[in-house]
């Protein structure tokens, strides 16, 4: 009998395309409901346009350092390079490690500094960490929560067992908004599994911990 050994592969791509979207990329580290930790990585720019593995409709994961340098924003249009991701259930983005940037048009459009939804120039990620998430229901992330820049979809890894360092890995939505966003909603309560146990569920307590550090208008 012969044996099949897979691997996961990245190739790498070129694309092209306007900035529809732009959004914090992050990952979630939860153990049941006692921890959930964020942490900041950069950016989504999700992207209307054309790639050499035939997408229409893209994510590109983009560094911090890579927005301060550009200082892109929602119209603009961009040429690149990018890899593919390796592993499909922990990584939301179609396209990381990003290179070649190069700006083809300007958007003219005035941005919206008055939300929501909130469509500007995307803060820094220490802005983000400083602010804190809180649970968005992903209905509102697919329609009225799209542009955002307070949204996310976020890479989430669940510890499901300790002992064996085990993880399972899921996406979900979150909203770093102002906590009076007219329209929030948190959505259903998320269940966090554990090894030989019912699962947890966090129905928004966390966020309370989360965004303690800021008021109803911020």
């Amino acid at each position: 009998m012969t044996n099949w050994t897979y691997e996961n592969t990245s190739s790498k791509v070129n694309w092209q395309g306007k900035i529809v979207s732009i959004q914090p990329r992050t990952r979630v580290w939860r153990y049941v409901t006692d921890n959930r930790t964020h942490y900041h990585l950069g950016y989504n720019f999700f992207i209307e346009g054309h790639s050499s593995d035939s997408k229409k409709q893209f994510t590109v994961a983009i560094s911090e350092k890579q927005q301060i340098k550009g200082l892109f924003q929602v119209g603009d249009v961009l040429e690149g390079t990018a890899w593919t991701k390796k592993y499909e259930e922990r990584e939301f983005a179609d396209y990381y490690r990003a290179g070649s940037l190069k700006l083809l048009d300007r958007s003219n459009d005035n941005i919206k500094v008055m939300p929501p939804p909130c469509i500007m120039m995307p803060p820094s990620m220490q802005t983000y960490e400083e602010r804190g998430a809180r649970i968005l229901s992903k209905s509102l992330w697919e329609t009225k929560c799209f542009k955002c820049v307070w949204a996310n979809m976020a890479n989430v890894e669940i510890q499901w067992d300790f002992d064996r360092d085990i993880k399972k890995y899921r996406f979900e939505t979150f909203c770093y908004g102002p906590k009076s966003c007219k329209y929030y909603k948190m959505g259903r309560a998320r269940s966090v599994p554990y090894k030989n146990r019912g699962s947890a569920l966090d129905d928004g307590y966390l966020d309370e911990l989360c965004t303690e550090g800021r008021d109803y208008d911020e």
